[in-house]
């Protein structure tokens, strides 16, 4: 469901940037890509064989939280249908990559222009691989993270510090598989007892 969440933001991002292409010529100078990537990705930026070519924006999942408020109710929910349901906000970093300031700019002016646009993902903007419910969605948030938290962030990663932007997926939910059905049980066996005859 994670994996779903963060494809789900992917695909609208990238279907708002051919939008913002076609209508507006300007918007880019080379129309960029949102892609997710791995820690091991921002050493190999504008390589070749990177995720990160130019123009791009890179997605980056930095954390993964348990949702405290949400996860009272959706125990009350498991105590009714038996399944587990674990809400979870997946907090991702946003930075542009282009080869210089001014297009990194129209890239993230872009991208959050499109985030305040859809603030919700629901329906068809819903990732398939997630076998999302009638009624689910996702909201899109951003987060107030501060220079220093963004820094550390880099401190942690194979890069240098990058102007990015972070955004909270509220609310991500891995549910438990259904058990499959059992027959009842019609047989009872009594009176076992220990042999030393093999089984045939």
């Amino acid at each position: 469901m994670v994996a779903a969440t963060v494809l789900s933001v992917q695909t609208r991002l990238n279907r708002s940037f051919t939008e913002l292409d076609t209508a507006d010529p300007d918007a880019f100078r080379e129309r960029p890509t949102a892609r997710i990537v791995r820690t091991d990705d921002f050493c190999k930026a504008g390589d070749a064989n990177s995720p990160i070519r130019y123009p791009t924006l890179s997605i980056f999942c930095y954390r993964v939280d348990v949702n405290r408020t949400m996860r009272a109710p959706w125990a009350a929910v498991a105590s009714v249908d038996g399944s587990v349901h674990l809400p979870l906000d997946v907090h991702l970093l946003l930075t542009p990559w282009d080869t210089d300031a001014e297009g990194e700019l129209r890239i993230l002016g872009a991208t959050m222009q499109c985030l305040e646009q859809y603030p919700v993902l629901s329906g068809p903007a819903l990732h398939p691989l997630g076998r999302w419910r009638r009624g689910e969605a996702i909201q899109v948030l951003n987060e107030d993270l501060v220079t220093e938290d963004v820094m550390r962030t880099f401190d942690t990663l194979p890069s240098d510090f990058r102007l990015s932007v972070s955004y909270c997926l509220r609310i991500a939910r891995i549910d438990a598989p259904d058990e499959p059905g059992h027959p009842d049980v019609t047989t009872v066996v009594r009176g076992l007892a220990a042999s030393s005859v093999p089984y045939p």
